[in-house]
């Protein structure tokens, strides 16, 4: 009963004069028709020539090897044979695989989940907002995730990144129903979010908690110990629910599910806490791939914030790699924070703004932080899992700086500066890229110093007068403000799209990708499928196996990349002698630099003593020109020109 009266007091008389936004409803027909121009924004965005221009080449063969039945399904195997797994865990590719399965094994097909998590999720995100902070905040923060550019070019990539960023959406609408209600029920919904979340991508999920975790503790209308129990409990359920599947698999004996994927000790926990842990904020820590991987697309473009950079870590989100990605609206968000900063007696329990600022400013703060120190491999599409709290923060404050601006005090002045400063970091990208800064620029710069020059001269005027009707007349300058922000996130979310480039690292704007993905040797998987015979096992494979897995289905054995398997001389001799395995494409040369014990270089050389090399005029060619059609968006790997064919049937 007691719950109960507290919910609806809060509900109908808020505390604090600073929280206004009540309406839960879409109140008059232009913002029904605002909020459905959004989402049809952001399906133009999601979908349009989805999947025409192919997939990557990495995570492609693993759907199609979970695809062939339940243990290559349930332990991410990444090819047919089940010799080695993804180096992620498997719900996020689940999806995928049931698209394909309904869809088909196409580009699309494969796309398709990611595409409607990236809508689902500017839905979901309106939703979320619109409940603290009233419809035209959820409608602004629902556009600044639409247009998105980073989100844009990772809903429409293979990588699971947009599955994740839904999760966390979820997890926030059940933590913000239990810091209203103080309810247990909610508090472990939001733990199994999570959870789920890591069964995705593993520590990526993580990064919620402290925001989740501390709006309920300060916020839930119950008692202190009460609430440390709910959070005991919710961590208890949390953890169980994101090492169940991992400690599943390394519970299996090894010899009865694939090798680990990225890792030296064949441990899934040990992938987890230290290749997709530790090795990622701090560089250090377990896994096979330090390095370079060949195996995951043409080119591993990592962010490396490494002790020695010229760039200072606390400004690292605003340079380049990271700002062309999801910096445009950085500065706005950060003025929103400010302006959400209300310097009264706190009552996280009533005010439903407080509540807002927590648990977003907390959620961009601690990604913030993350991204800005991590010294480990991190690719710029993890923002894609910052920008919700990101738009989230855009929306409320410029809600919030236009009700300041309004009224007298040092926070009018928040609305001006945000835009100056917006406009100023956006300068400071285009600078990067002297094409488009040619005409980018002076647009930017003329339509902002319009707007802000309109804003800062009413000031005087709207000192004295305080009239409602002069200050909505302000309300052009303001839109042209905006939009004149929005022009080069707009563009930079477009251009991937129009152009038609794909990468294994989605990238935003005129990136360095090198259009779609490259062509598959049909000819040698031709000789290889001609000549198979009884082996079980296709081939053993250098580079990357991608293409031959897509266009064969067939077992392989994969030497590179992040799901290589540590094949020996004394298992390899084994194979051969049982019949199992014939073909071995290997380099046709020691690698002077090849570490882990020479693994390849081992193998070349038992293959020179007991197989015989098939000559390039005999399976035609090595080489990667030729293609299977368009959609398939096969590839050989970056180094087959360099490898070679050898037969080991005369060892059987």
């Amino acid at each position: 009963m007691a719950e109960t009266t507290t919910t609806r007091a809060q509900a109908e008389e808020p505390e604090h004069p600073t929280a206004p936004w009540e309406p839960q409803r879409l109140a008059a027909p232009w913002q029904r028709l605002a909020l459905g121009a959004i989402l049809l924004i952001s399906v133009f965005m999601n979908f349009y020539k989805l999947g025409q221009n192919g997939f990557d080449t990495y995570y492609p063969p693993a759907v199609r090897s979970m695809m062939d039945n339940w243990h290559n399904f349930f332990f991410a195997a990444y090819d047919p044979g089940g010799f080695t797994s993804l180096d992620k865990p498997p719900v996020g590719f689940w999806l995928q695989v049931l698209s394909a399965k309904i869809f088909g094994l196409t580009p699309f097909g494969t796309l398709l989940p990611q595409a409607v998590c990236g809508v689902l999720a500017v839905l979901l995100l309106y939703a979320l907002v619109r409940r603290q902070c009233g419809v035209m905040a959820g409608l602004l923060a629902a556009l600044a995730l639409a247009l998105s550019p980073v989100n844009i070019v990772t809903n429409r990539n293979v990588t699971i990144d947009s599955t994740l960023a839904l999760v966390m959406l979820v997890g926030a609408w059940a933590v913000m129903r239990a810091a209203e209600t103080g309810r247990l029920r909610w508090l472990l919904l939001c733990a199994a979010m999570v959870g789920i979340g890591f069964n995705i991508k593993m520590l990526e999920a993580y990064l919620v908690l402290p925001a989740f975790g501390l709006l309920y503790l300060i916020a839930a209308p119950t008692s202190i110990w009460k609430r440390l129990w709910h959070l005991a409990l919710a961590l208890l359920l949390l953890l169980v629910i994101s090492f169940s599947w991992v400690a599943a698999v390394d519970l299996t004996p090894a010899t009865q599910r694939p090798h680990i994927g990225a890792t030296q000790d064949n441990s899934e926990i040990g992938l987890a806490l230290g290749g997709n842990g530790l090795r990622r904020l701090l560089g250090v820590g377990g896994g096979a791939n330090s390095t370079s991987a060949p195996g995951k697309g043409k080119a591993v473009a990592t962010i490396t914030n490494a002790p020695g950079d010229t760039v200072p870590a606390p400004f690292y989100l605003f340079t380049e790699p990271l700002a062309g990605q999801g910096s445009w609206l950085l500065p706005l968000a950060i003025f929103g924070m400010i302006a959400l900063v209300k310097f009264r007696r706190p009552r996280p329990r009533s005010d439903r703004t407080l509540q807002a600022l927590i648990l977003w400013g907390m959620w961009l703060l601690t990604m913030g932080v993350f991204f800005s120190v991590a010294t480990g491999r991190i690719h710029e599409y993890y923002l894609t899992v910052m920008y919700p709290a990101l738009a989230a923060l855009c929306g409320m404050g410029l809600v919030t700086m236009w009700q300041d601006y309004r009224r007298s005090g040092w926070r009018a002045w928040l609305l001006p500066l945000a835009l100056i400063a917006t406009a100023a970091e956006q300068i400071f990208i285009l600078i990067g890229y002297p094409n488009w800064g040619r005409w980018m620029i002076p647009l930017l710069i003329m339509l902002c110093l319009l707007a802000v020059a309109v804003l800062i001269g009413a000031r005087i005027p709207l000192r004295f007068i305080h009239n409602e009707r002069v200050a909505r007349l302000l309300m052009p300058a303001l839109t042209l403000g905006l939009i004149a922000l929005m022009i080069g996130p707009t563009l930079w979310a477009a251009i991937p799209i129009f152009q038609g480039t794909e990468s294994d690292v989605p990238l935003a704007g005129p990136s360095q990708n090198d259009g779609p993905v490259g062509g598959s040797n049909s000819a040698l998987i031709r000789y290889l499928l001609t000549h198979q015979g009884n082996a079980q096992i296709l081939a053993v494979v250098a580079g990357s196996a991608d293409s031959i897995i897509l266009a064969t289905n067939k077992p392989v054995i994969p030497l590179d990349g992040w799901s290589r398997y540590p094949l020996t001389t004394t298992e390899l001799a084994s194979l051969v002698a049982s019949g199992k395995l014939r073909f071995l494409l290997l380099r046709d040369s020691p690698d002077p630099n090849q570490g882990r014990n020479g693994q390849q270089n081992d193998l070349l050389t038992w293959a020179e003593q007991h197989c015989k090399v098939v000559p390039s005029s005999e399976r035609q060619s090595a080489s990667t020109s030729s293609s299977t059609g368009k959609g398939s968006q096969l590839s050989s790997g970056p180094d087959s020109t360099s490898l070679q064919l050898y037969d080991c049937a005369a060892a059987h």
